[in-house]
């Protein structure tokens, strides 16, 4: 629950707490609040239980957390039917940014096999390097009259 909460933040809530409530109602106050947490847990509890109840023996293995969006979509594509762990497994991100920043600054990628490629679209690779123009601006294109 307060997993992101680090030791500065912590030290600065307790201080807070007891300049806001003083040190005599402090420990009261943090009863207080746990009791309310413990009876949330327990309504939240209760409640999993009547609905687990009422959907009937055919959802025993529901679980709630799958309602969460992320968790869903992270269950079914974890599930293998799609062959999609290849495909993730396959794809080097850090390495596909690494070739196409290469080409846009108009370096030679680096080879993890020491061989580099030449200037064509060896490999499968797109040259991303922008050429300078072969035809002057004076030469013309053929015209076919018979296409227009």
């Amino acid at each position: 629950m307060f997993n992101d909460i680090g030791a500065l933040e912590l030290v600065t809530l307790v201080v807070l707490a007891v300049l806001v409530f003083g040190p005599d109602k402090l420990p009261k106050v943090i009863q207080d609040v746990t009791r309310t947490i413990r009876k949330i847990r327990e309504f939240s509890d209760s409640a999993k239980q009547d609905i687990r109840q009422e959907l009937g023996p055919e959802f025993k293995d529901f679980e709630f957390e799958d309602l969460n969006p992320k968790t869903f979509i992270r269950k079914q594509l974890d599930n293998d039917e799609l062959g999609l762990k290849e495909i993730r497994n396959g794809f080097d991100l850090k390495k596909e940014m690494a070739e196409v920043t290469d080409a846009v600054h108009g370096r030679e990628p680096e080879s993890s096999s020491g061989a580099s490629s030449s200037s064509g679209s060896a490999g499968g690779r797109i040259d991303m390097v922008k050429k300078p123009e072969g035809a002057a601006s004076d030469d013309r294109p053929p015209f076919d009259a018979d296409a227009t």
